[in-house]
């Protein structure tokens, strides 16, 4: 696989995980579905992932960028699975509404999983990195969208998470956005 097609894929794969973030943040501010500390976590898992895509991006492909993507597909897909077991036992609910079959939790494992997977299968194209990669220039077109979305979103989830969880400890079933709370 060249370096081309390679950056382009991993452009695609960025906008993937922009648009994952968009949907959970859709949730979020439209619906008023306020996530949880361990979504907060998944987000944060995504992002890491994320990343490790933007630096192939920016950079061009190396084996550690993928690394860092696969480590933070690996810790999304964790916290996902830690939410699924806490709410498979019968009588002890769910969190949000389902999408299209399953709650969001499944499908950010599921999506985690795909990271590690396109992740791994990435790096089987090795002539990606033996091609000398001369400074990246300006990002252009796809990869230009792709980074500044994924930007955008960080920083949005960032700002939110400060503002849900305050200066404290996340709530566990968040009502309200803590930082914007008047003390009696």
């Amino acid at each position: 696989m060249s370096a081309e097609l390679s950056k382009l894929l991993n452009a695609l794969g960025l906008l993937a995980i922009g648009t994952v973030l968009t949907m959970a943040f859709i949730d979020q501010v439209w619906f008023g579905e306020l996530p949880c500390p361990l979504c907060i976590l998944q987000r944060a898992g995504l992002i890491a992932a994320g990343c490790g895509i933007a630096l192939n991006v920016v950079f061009g492909p190396k084996p550690s960028h993928y690394g860092i993507a696969i480590i933070g597909g690996i810790a999304s897909a964790a916290i996902s699975m830690r939410q699924i077991l806490l709410h498979i036992v019968p009588g002890t609910g769910f969190y949000g509404p389902p999408v299209w079959g399953m709650h969001l939790y499944t499908w950010a494992f599921l999506f985690a999983v795909a990271i590690v997977l396109g992740s791994g299968i990435m790096l089987l194209g090795d002539r990606q990195f033996s091609q000398v990669q001369a400074g990246s220039g300006r990002l252009k077109g796809l990869s230009l969208i792709a980074i500044l979305l994924f930007f955008v979103l960080t920083v949005a989830n960032i700002f939110s998470t400060v503002a849900l969880c305050g200066t404290g400890l996340c709530p566990d079933n968040p009502e309200n956005y803590e930082l914007f709370q008047l003390n009696d």
